[in-house]
């Protein structure tokens, strides 16, 4: 598949010492979405604002599909829109003028036939007249992503689009964003979020300390990440692991009045009834069961260590 944006050795440092990227090397596909997971100040954002000229790289090369981000900046500009974290619009503005003027920005004429498609797909039409003041937060997230499909752009970045948004967005945004991969629009999101990679992703990405610490597939990676845990609430104390549950890998806790396993949720079989059924066999009684998935940070230390 022909690459859209190629990112090699990219590096950005700060005074006094931060370094938020580090020899960021990157390849996005025509037409894919690609999410780039990481925690709070791993070097997203940094990334995502180095691409779209907003944050200056300290040394590297940024290309868009050919054009060079610093030496051809406007064209490479104009294939990219950017749907931001924070929101920096005109509240006294209207839905449509903000939409409009955006696209006005990048040198386009206008097309209201293409303004109201956006707004109708962003469930947006009906506040076409109103001040953005006027809006809710998830309207007004829904203004934001407006405003970066007003100049039909190649390539989208969603940074952290779905953080405290209603169900109602983010359902409205996912359509968006497969409808528009099915049209060859070239997808990148940031995102904490482990099931959203999982939902919408061709690819992820893992950014840990402004290193980019691996890319793969999603069915691969997230085979890697498909750890759970059943944690059962023992109605007696255990003083140690018996014998008799050797083969599976368990954890006592809380004094032995807590039993943990950890298996691989993307297994075929995952031991969970097995483990049950002997436990019964030993009488060992628990009375409640519960699960948990890894946390992002949980995984991310796992990865960084391995």
């Amino acid at each position: 598949m022909q690459t859209i944006l190629s990112i090699r050795d990219l590096t950005k440092s700060y005074k006094g010492g931060l370094q938020a990227l580090r020899q960021v090397s990157l390849d996005i596909r025509r037409g894919e979405i690609f999410a780039l997971l990481g925690p709070n100040g791993a070097g997203k954002s940094t990334l995502i604002n180095a691409v779209c000229g907003i944050v200056t790289p300290t040394s590297g090369v940024i290309r868009v599909d050919g054009h060079d981000t610093q030496t051809d900046y406007r064209a490479a500009r104009g294939m990219i829109g950017l749907v931001p974290q924070e929101m920096h619009i005109d509240m006294f503005e209207t839905v449509w003028a903000v939409t409009n003027y955006s696209r006005g920005l990048f040198g386009l004429p206008p097309n209201p036939g293409h303004i109201e498609k956006v707004l109708r797909d962003l469930s947006l039409w009906d506040k076409k007249d109103s001040r953005l003041m006027t809006l809710s937060g998830g309207m007004k997230r829904r203004v934001l992503i407006a405003k970066a499909l007003s100049h039909e752009p190649e390539i989208l970045f969603l940074d952290e689009p779905t953080a405290g948004v209603d169900v109602d967005l983010r359902r409205d945004m996912w359509a968006l964003v497969r409808s528009m991969r099915d049209r060859g629009v070239t997808i990148i999101l940031t995102t904490h979020y482990i099931e959203e990679a999982e939902e919408m992703a061709d690819r992820v990405g893992v950014i840990s300390r402004g290193e980019l610490i691996l890319v793969e597939d999603k069915a691969t990676l997230m085979k890697k990440l498909g750890k759970k845990q059943v944690i059962f609430d023992l109605a007696e104390p255990l003083g140690a692991l018996p014998g008799g549950l050797a083969e599976w890998n368990l954890t006592l806790r809380d004094d032995g009045r807590r039993l943990e396993y950890s298996f691989d949720a993307t297994a075929e079989r995952t031991g969970v009834e097995r483990l049950i059924r002997r436990m019964g066999e030993m009488d060992i009684a628990f009375r409640d069961l519960s699960t948990r998935t890894s946390s992002l940070e949980e995984i991310f230390v796992d990865l960084v260590k391995s």
